[in-house]
This record gives structure tokens, sequence and C-alpha cells, in this order.
């Protein structure tokens, strides 16, 4: 974290509410590369984070200073950023590269838009080994990896609900069970299982509410787009307005999950089994781990490849 001695301080408290969101997007605009101002208000400003990910693109870093429960602050910084494809965009061409960046802890699904170099400055990494690791893996037209980039956007959002909708809620079930009877047989020798299950629990929580806002609003709008370009038609604006509106929804849910499967993940030492693991304890924790891997797919194939395919189709096809 940079020195915030001489960063200027945006009080969003003192705003009309209509001015907030505007002024920070102003004074961002003003910035230039390398530049950031604090955001000071008395409640969590992630909704700016997603509308200025939206709007802007991630041209930004968003670092919390103060966390609540009474005063936020956030220090936000406009990056010097070099072209080039970003993790999500790599992952999306080539599915393959996506061990890579697990290799490394770098989130190729809900971080997918950042580049390599931003994301290795950030963790400390060296750009350059991650590179020619990337670079030694054959070329794609050699794997037998699927191309879903490849395929239309009604196919690739009834293969998600099918497959991993699917298993998310056949999941489920097993691992409260797994995960609670642990945390209730080892808690004691393991606290950390406590933390664990409580984890899964808001990750359970989540998607499942999540799953249906998408198969109902989400993914059925997509079709209507894909539909509409094929029959040549003008399609009036939805009731949320744009599409990037529900995808900022889904993409911030996402990452909460992301972000409980990461402190499960952190918790169990990434899934390392103590001596006295049962086999309820080894079956939870390959379960666990199965889980975050087709969640990670999951996450990928929604925001680095349908949503980014489904805000074009939009351009193309809303009056």
């Amino acid at each position: 974290m940079e020195n915030t001695a001489t960063v200027e301080t945006l009080d969003v408290t003192v705003l009309a509410p209509r001015l907030k969101h505007p002024t920070i997007f102003d004074r961002f605009d003003n910035l230039q590369g390398g530049q950031g101002f604090i955001i000071h208000n008395d409640h969590d400003p992630k909704p700016v984070y997603y509308q200025l990910l939206g709007e802007r693109g991630n041209i930004f870093k968003w670092e919390y200073l103060e966390q609540g429960p009474e005063v936020w602050e956030v220090l936000i910084t406009k990056l010097n950023l070099e072209a080039g494809e970003s993790i999500g965009e790599l992952v999306a061409k080539d599915f393959r590269k996506a061990q890579v960046f697990k290799k490394y802890g770098i989130d190729f699904c809900c971080g997918g838009k950042k580049s390599i170099k931003q994301v290795c400055e950030e963790k400390g990494l060296d750009a350059n080994v991650v590179e020619k690791e990337l670079q030694a893996i054959p070329d794609a037209s050699t794997s037998n990896e699927t191309d879903y980039a490849s395929w239309e956007p009604s196919f690739l959002a009834d293969y998600i609900v099918n497959v991993h909708h699917k298993y998310v809620r056949e999941a489920i079930p097993a691992l409260y069970e797994y995960t609670s009877k642990i945390a209730r047989v080892h808690g004691g020798r393991h606290p950390e299982l406590l933390e664990i299950a409580r984890h899964f629990t808001n990750v359970a929580n989540e998607l499942e509410a999540h799953m249906p806002k998408e198969e109902r609003v989400l993914f059925p709008f997509i079709k209507q787009l894909v539909e509409a370009k094929k029959s040549g038609v003008q399609l009036d604006k939805p009731a949320f307005g744009s599409i990037q509106n529900p995808i900022n929804m889904m993409e911030m849910e996402h990452e909460a999950a992301g972000e409980s499967l990461e402190a499960i993940r952190a918790l169990s030492s990434n899934f390392a089994l103590p001596a006295d693991a049962c086999a309820t304890y080894t079956v939870a924790f390959k379960k666990l781990q199965e889980f975050e891997d087709d969640l990670h797919r999951h996450i990928h194939l929604e925001n680095n490849i349908l949503f980014p395919k489904a805000i074009e189709l939009e351009k193309e096809v809303i009056k």
C-alpha cells in the first residue's frame, strides 16, 4: 500500500446521494496514471467498484484503508497499464493456462480482468517466470480442451445450467453434511474446521440464491439478444436498463463465493489432511477441492466468455 499522507480525500458523506457517484467518476477521470484519491464514506462503497469496473474497465486499483463499521475508506489509484490481454482472455482462449495461474494463486475467474503484469505486481510475483510457463504450454490446436469461446451464447448459457448449476445443486447437500460432521467430531482438535463449515454455508447460501437469478432473468435475456440478432430486429431497453447492471450484480456475487472458497483453502492449508483425518475428513476435503475446481471453471465461463459476449450483443440489438 502506498503512502497516503499526501493523497486527497473525497468525503462523500457530505454530498447529496445523486451526486456521489458522478463526483467520484469525475475525480477518477481527471487522474493521471499512478495518481489516486481516497473515498471516505459511512458504508462500504463496493457498488462504486463494480460501476467503475463496468464503465471504465480494469484500469484502477482498489484498496481498503478502513472497513467499518462506522467509517469506510478506499484508496482508488488509476493504473499505468501496458496493452495486453487480460488473464481471463488468456484462459478463455486456452483453459490449460488456468493451471499455471492456480499454481501461483492467481484468480483467473473473479479477477480475470487484470493483466499478468498487474496481478504479478500485486502479488509480488515475477511476471517473466509466469509468462515463460504459459508460453511452455503446447499450441492450443493440439489440445483436446473444449473451445468454449466459439460457442453461441445461448448454447453456453444452457451448458452452464445443465452442467455447472446441476453440479452445484447436487454437491451442496453432501458437503453440508461432510463439513458439519467433521466440524462436530474434529473441531476440538482442529478449530479451523468450524470456520470451514461456516464459510461453506456462506458459499452454499450465496449460490442457491444466485443461480435462479441467472436462470430466470439474465440467461433468458441473453437468449433474447441472440434471437434478435439472428432475426435482424431491434429490442427495447429492458426494465433493468443495460445488461451491465445484472452482470455487475452476478460478478459481485461470484466474488463473494470466491472469497469464501479462498478462505476455506487458506484455513485447510490447501486441503492438507492431518495425521488423524478419518474417512469423512478425507472425503470432505477431496469434495471441497472438487467443488472449488468446478466453481472456478463455472465462474470463468460466465465472467470471461458469456458476459462479454452478451455485452457486445446488446450493443447490436438494443434500440
